[in-house]
This record gives structure tokens, sequence and C-alpha cells, in this order.
């Protein structure tokens, strides 16, 4: 037998300590489990989707593709529809956020018919190049973003939003 007694005080806080710990721990489990679950929800699919548009008639003219997946944000599921301005420079192949850098307004390709060749905000005259490259003098502070293009079976299939590249 041990010569280390436990004595009634030593037992009364080792007993509420742990009933505390444990009744502590079932009150702060579910928040945890609430609080990490879209963390661990698993995705499907990748972060690319097929648009309509196949690779072989895309031209140097931008046109406007929509793009329709489903968003998980945290613990709500919806349909959203994107648009993408594409178009071929040489050999690649250019999809443009049209979302303008100023305000968030959505561009349009020579929507300004004494800017033509350009994209333009209809907000606050915002005019974009080609490229996306912002026109000095205009409200923009960026060049607009670039989508990540990729080609599978012929299809143009979009990803993410990215810096724009083509601006140097």
């Amino acid at each position: 037998m041990s010569n280390n007694r436990v004595s009634r005080r030593q037992f009364l806080s080792y007993t509420l300590t742990g009933v505390g710990g444990f009744m502590a721990a079932g009150m702060l489990m579910p928040m945890v489990r609430f609080a990490i679950d879209p963390v661990l929800q698993k995705h499907g699919g990748g972060d690319f989707v097929q648009t309509e548009h196949k690779i072989a008639d895309i031209t140097d003219k931008p046109v406007k593709v929509d793009l329709k997946f489903e968003q998980v944000d945290a613990w709500y599921k919806s349909d959203v529809t994107n648009v993408a301005w594409v178009f071929k420079e040489g050999d690649q192949i250019v999809a443009l956020s049209p979302v303008c850098k100023h305000l968030g307004c959505m561009v349009g390709w020579e929507e300004d018919s004494s800017h033509p060749n350009q994209f333009f905000c209809p907000c606050h005259a915002g005019r974009y190049e080609k490229n996306g490259k912002n026109v000095p003098g205009t409200p923009p502070t960026g060049p607009l973003d670039e989508y990540e293009v990729q080609e599978k079976n012929g299809f143009l299939w979009l990803g993410p939003t990215k810096a724009n590249t083509l601006v140097k």
C-alpha cells in the first residue's frame, strides 16, 4: 500500500476538475464541429467549369461566355452564373473577367462607340485595352482579372480567376 494518501480535499478537487472538464468538452465539441464542418466536407469535381463554346469557334474578337456552376458557401448551395470575355491572342486563348476594378460593375466589349476595340465600364466610364490593361486617366485602378483556361474534348473550360498575366 502506498504512503501517499489522498486527502478528502484533494479527492474533491480532482473529482470536480474531472467533472468540470467533461462538461466543458460536452459543450465545446458541438461548437467546434459546427465551426469546422465546412472545411471537412469533400468537394466534388474540379475547379474548372465546362462552357458551351468550342475552342475552334473562338476568334480574335472577344465574345461573352456564360459559365454556370454550383457554389457551396459554407452550409449553403446555390447555382451561380458567371461571365467571361473570351478571345484568341495568337495561339493562346484568353478569358478575362468582366468585373471592373473600380467599383465592380460589368464591362462590355466595344460598348462605347467613341473608343472602339476597348472594354468599357458604363458606371464611371472606365476603359480597358483588349488585354485587360486599364487605360491611364480612367477610374479603374488595375487590369481586369484573367480566368485560368483549359481545353478538353474540344470545349473551353474556365477555372478560377487570377491576376492578369498579359499586362506587364
